[in-house]
């Protein structure tokens, strides 16, 4: 190991010990006084923007080479930081997730036993980009009771450092252990090398970013992950759809915001309304700047389109371009999904509630979607407040990350007696 990399890991092993130690504080607090760290943290967002927009303008100076959608997932603005202090408004508002009975039963032996909500623990978040995800993840970290320790992209350190300085504050201002929110001070990879390695120190690791990332975590990592799908989202237009309320959605799920990870970045349209449809749909997505890769059938109807190649159906494109594949109703629909997706979100539009069935009922993925845009994977609409990424894990969580998805559980066992024969 080299020197830097020696540091890195000196540095994570000094955070996680500190990170441990406050989490068991945290177990214990009572839910007024994570509440107010959230509501004063979110005050201290609204008092610093003006030094979170210094940074974050200073973050974007030192990367001029960003694409457009990585600088639009980089760059904050008024509003998006005021999101950011509201998300942690909304979170103190929800439920308490700790202590929760989850189920309850009584055994022929007269025993109760109960199934109750608790904090994982120590929780190692590494994203890249997006700095608003450090006030997600540490809000709903704080309420459920779990330690966290942020490491950003080296393009976000300047911006996340200045909302953690926020989130020290909230912690201060409500008398919990400032160390229940930490980030890394360095933009070392080996500082991330030493949190997949930190077994007994970090209890999980949620990575948020492109599949370089995500592959990265899930090839090196010792500690348990709950995994985060890149964004491979289809939107289905089927025969049954309403025209307008199909240019409608595909519009926004594509082009909203093309870098965030619940945007559309295939079109799935049915021959039988194709012709008369996807023209319109093109020109639509066209003169807002949109580019397009499509396939045989679709090049037949719109012949100055592109030509797909396989490798452009697997791609998630984090940009203004659209693939584009006429199908022959549900089932092929949903082969194409299965074949190419990634397991993330998936829309269908339709008037039809039983061809919306067959397709929500046939998918894999995380999240189905009947006649809204995919777009709504993203930042917080499930009402969790905030949600840290859509995790694709078959033994944790399904979908998007809020309080419940970072509660595990143990038993009470309640007896009046009773010895084991």
């Amino acid at each position: 190991m080299n020197a830097l990399a020696d540091e890195a890991a000196r540095q994570l092993e000094a955070a996680a010990r500190a990170a441990r130690a406050a989490a068991a504080d945290l177990a214990r607090a009572p839910r007024p006084a994570k509440d107010l760290a959230l509501r004063e943290a979110a005050r201290a967002i609204r008092g610093s923007a003006p030094a979170i927009l210094a940074a974050n303008e200073a973050d974007l100076a030192a990367a001029p080479e960003l694409s457009a959608a990585f600088k639009d997932r980089l760059t904050l603005t008024p509003a998006r930081i005021e999101a950011m202090a509201r998300g942690l408004e909304e979170v103190a508002e929800l439920p308490d997730p700790v202590g929760r009975t989850l189920s309850e039963w009584t055994r022929p032996n007269g025993l109760v036993i109960r199934r109750i909500a608790q904090p994982i623990g120590v929780i190692g978040m590494v994203f890249e980009s997006r700095p608003n995800v450090a006030a997600d993840a540490a809000a709903l970290c704080l309420k459920s009771g779990n330690a966290v320790i942020l490491r950003g992209g080296r393009e976000s350190l300047r911006s996340v450092a200045a909302i953690h300085a926020t989130m020290t504050e909230g912690l201060r201002a409500a008398g919990l252990p400032e160390a229940a929110v930490q980030v890394a001070q360095t933009a070392d990879r080996g500082f991330v090398g030493a949190m997949l390695r930190a077994a007994g120190l970090i209890d999980l690791i949620i990575p948020r970013g492109g599949k370089g990332l995500v592959t990265r975590v899930m090839e090196e990592a010792r500690v348990p992950v709950l995994a985060h799908a890149e964004g491979l989202c289809h939107t289905y237009i089927h025969a049954a759809a309403d025209p307008a309320m199909a240019r409608s959605i595909l519009l926004n799920a594509k082009l909203r915001r093309t870098g965030v990870c619940g945007a559309t970045e295939t079109l799935l349209i049915d021959a039988a309304i194709a012709p008369g449809l996807l023209p319109v749909l093109v020109a639509d997505l066209r003169e807002r700047g949109c580019d397009f890769r499509a396939d045989a059938k679709a090049r037949a109807i719109c012949p100055e389109l592109p030509a797909a190649t396989e490798a452009d159906f697997a791609t998630e494109w984090l940009d203004s371009v659209l693939s584009v594949a006429v199908v022959d109703g549900v089932a092929p629909a949903l082969a194409h999904i299965r074949r190419h997706g990634s397991e993330h979100t998936e829309a269908i539009v339709t008037e039809d509630a039983k061809a919306a069935a067959e397709f929500l009922n046939g998918l894999a993925s995380a999240v189905g979607i009947w006649n809204a845009s995919t777009q709504f994977c993203d930042g917080g609409e499930f009402g969790f407040g905030a949600e840290i990424g859509i995790a694709t894990g078959r033994l944790h969580a399904r979908g998007p990350v809020g309080l419940e998805q970072l509660c595990t559980y143990r038993y009470h066992v309640i007896g009046s007696g009773q010895v084991r024969p």
